[in-house]
């Protein structure tokens, strides 16, 4: 049975006890120990970066990754389940993380662990230990494409069919807000925030119109699209959201604007345009 990339609660009760099912918990440790879903391993979400400045957000490399998912037990016979406890942040970015690596046999939790536990479904407490697997490890992401870097991005601007996706709040992106050397935006970004895709009213989902929101903003299939935020956390979920939807030319920027707007080599835009 092919496992669907969105899983509801009730989708993942009925699948519980399948034995491909790796089922990660991305949520606060303490909430962990005392709620998960039956059976979920838990991760800290400072595993998948890199966590050093001056772009805490870049991806951790390779070998760094790949010991991760041996750590969590993943290989290619598996197939991931994430979730989080904060609408998909860290879902995402594991998500992100396992398509660079080629691990594309991942769902997510729809409204993750809120939705989970808001709704009644059985929880435990405690800790699990994964079952860890040994690996051969790559040279280099099997999918790169799903990364972009600064100066590829620089390279990009402009070109047909080509979008950016800046996941930030209004004012970040206007650059009233500024978190790096300079505030703004990259030039011709489309600015939504990541939070207007997470359904407040059910508990935590991505929103049923998610794809109608993305096509009015001109972020629809038919484009090369690149996501961002300030250090590629907020803009996982965005990732995730377009890979869900079925997005098959959708990368994450990781620098994001940690990198983009402290260097003094990149064109930046002011206002809401």
């Amino acid at each position: 049975m092919q496992i669907p990339r969105l899983l509801e609660p009730q989708d993942l009760e009925s699948l519980i006890h399948d034995d491909r099912l790796i089922i990660v918990d991305l949520s606060s440790h303490a909430l962990y120990q005392q709620k998960h879903v039956p059976g979920a391993v838990h991760l800290r979400g400072n595993a998948l970066v890199a966590g050093t400045g001056p772009t805490p957000g870049k991806n951790p490399g390779v070998e760094a990754l790949q010991l991760v998912v041996q750590h969590l037990g993943i290989d290619q016979s598996k197939h991931v389940v994430l979730y989080d406890d904060e609408g998909g942040g860290w879902a995402g970015r594991l998500a992100w993380s396992l398509d660079l690596l080629g691990l594309t046999n991942w769902s997510y939790l729809n409204g993750g662990i809120v939705a989970w536990i808001k709704e009644g479904y059985v929880t435990e407490a405690g800790v699990n230990k994964p079952q860890s697997v040994d690996q051969v490890l790559i040279d280099d992401f099997s999918h790169p494409q799903r990364l972009i870097s600064m100066q590829q991005l620089k390279a990009s601007l402009g070109m047909a069919k080509f979008a950016i996706w800046d996941a930030r709040s209004p004012n970040e992106y206007s650059g009233a807000d500024a978190r790096a050397e300079r505030g703004g935006h990259i030039p011709g970004a489309i600015n939504l925030e990541w939070t207007l895709l997470i359904d407040q009213l059910r508990n935590l989902r991505i929103r049923d119109n998610a794809q109608q929101i993305l096509d009015d903003l001109g972020l629809g299939k038919d484009k090369h699209i690149v996501t961002h935020c300030q250090s590629h956390h907020r803009s996982s979920f965005t990732y995730m959201v377009a890979r869900v939807l079925g997005y098959k030319n959708i990368a994450g920027y990781d620098g994001s604007w940690a990198e983009w707007g402290n260097s003094e080599e990149t064109p930046i835009a002011l206002g809401t345009e």
